[in-house]
């Protein structure tokens, strides 16, 4: 049973959660998991004149996606940096080229999920998530979020990402925070769920 991660991260962060998910997945005995990126739209000059082109070329030796790998999968995880309450422009892009495989259907009955960041606690996580779900239902895919079995998601004791629509993490302003332990947890249990659904389907 085949998991695929798809995700896009600017400065790390949402590539931190997409490994956690992948440990989440790896839980579920017969999962095999995949992380591939987006392609960039940005040129190196862009991303340099926003303090991103290091975390870039440390992600360089991650595969980039292709609309086939999708068709190829059993269940796909999308990560995503939230933009204005949306996905990224990065995975808009990319998800726009799938046109081909709405015309099939080749990804009806797949399960789909979504996780995010954003720089403030109330910045658009859930937004983002929510908004994203709608291209997945386009595509005829089961949505599977973050139940509250994950009870990370109950505390009230410190600043956390999560909510039932999917993990998610808080970056800061400037991109200082990196995911917390229970917000890595939350990406993991993630993961093992939808892992476990995914293999019911199949």
């Amino acid at each position: 049973m085949k998991v695929l991660i798809v995700y896009y991260s600017m400065y790390g962060h949402i590539y931190k959660m997409a490994e956690a998910v992948a440990e989440g997945v790896r839980e579920v005995e017969g999962c095999e998991v995949a992380i591939k990126r987006v392609p960039e739209t940005l040129s190196n000059e862009v991303l340099g004149m926003m303090g991103a082109l290091d975390a870039q070329k440390g992600l360089a030796h991650i595969p980039v996606v292709t609309v086939d790998d999708l068709a190829s999968a059993d269940a796909i995880i999308f990560g995503t940096p939230t933009r204005f309450g949306n996905m990224c422009g990065q995975m808009r892009q990319f998800l726009d080229a799938t046109g081909g495989l709405w015309m099939k259907g080749a990804l009806v009955g797949k399960v789909g999920s979504v996780f995010a960041s954003s720089a403030t606690q109330h910045g658009g996580q859930e937004s983002t998530i929510l908004s994203f779900h709608t291209t997945l239902l386009h595509h005829g895919m089961v949505i599977v979020g973050l139940p509250y079995a994950f009870a990370g998601q109950m505390g009230i004791t410190e600043i956390t990402g999560g909510s039932p629509y999917g993990a998610s993490t808080i970056t800061g302003g400037q991109g200082e925070r990196m995911p917390s332990d229970n917000e890595l947890a939350g990406a993991r249990y993630q993961g093992s769920h939808v892992a476990r659904i995914a293999k019911k389907l199949v």
